[in-house]
């Protein structure tokens, strides 16, 4: 079975080849990460949410490890060695694009001006088609990580006051992922047509 590409965000990569990053915290990434983003406004709680994201699908594809040692907050994590399997894609502004569609009602109030011009067809497509390939893995892991609370809340009902409120959060996100996954699919459907 063909693996399907990784996509990731380049400045993050940078970050984890730098020396002595064989292990952190979401909260020492965060930092460091927010550091590289000097001359775009982000709020922290942004940054802390993309950068988990990030942490989280790295953990599914076994690029990194928790330490054994488990903690609610400050949890340690470990690099390991890019996995064989992995199709390393590596994008630029990771985290602006991703705000940018957590953030797509907003756009309705620009005005048409301040629009940006289309790019040729093909250029808007494959832009298009990268896009719904980051959602769609994006939405897998959302999913997959609402399933996970769910039967652990069903497993262990005694931690549903400490985990119930990530499992919504996980919910809330894997809709929102769908509506976005939805969006860009009508879209292409849509250029595809008018050819």
């Amino acid at each position: 079975m063909k693996s399907a590409p990784f996509i990731f965000d380049r400045r993050l990569y940078e970050l984890l080849q730098e020396e002595g990053r064989t292990q952190f915290t979401t909260r020492d990434l965060r930092d460091a990460y927010a550091k590289r983003l000097k001359g775009t406004t982000f709020r922290l709680g942004d940054v802390r949410r993309y950068v988990y994201e990030q942490i989280r699908r790295m953990l599914r594809a076994g690029w990194l490890v928790p330490d054994e040692e488990h903690r609610t907050r400050g949890q340690v994590y470990h690099l390991r060695p890019i996995p064989a399997h992995l199709q390393l894609e590596l994008i630029d502004n990771g985290f602006e694009n991703n705000l940018k569609t957590a953030r797509e009602p907003e756009r309705e109030s620009v005005p048409k001006q301040n629009a940006m011009p289309l790019n040729p067809s093909s250029d808007v497509e494959q832009h298009l088609e990268t896009l719904l390939k980051e959602i769609r893995l994006d939405f897998l892991s959302a999913m997959g990580e609402a399933e996970r609370y769910k039967q652990l809340l069903d497993d262990m009902p005694h931690l549903r006051d400490k985990v119930e409120g990530e499992y919504l959060e996980a919910r809330d996100r894997s809709s929102r992922l769908l509506g976005h996954l939805r969006a860009v699919e009508k879209t292409l459907k849509t250029l595809a047509s008018a050819r």
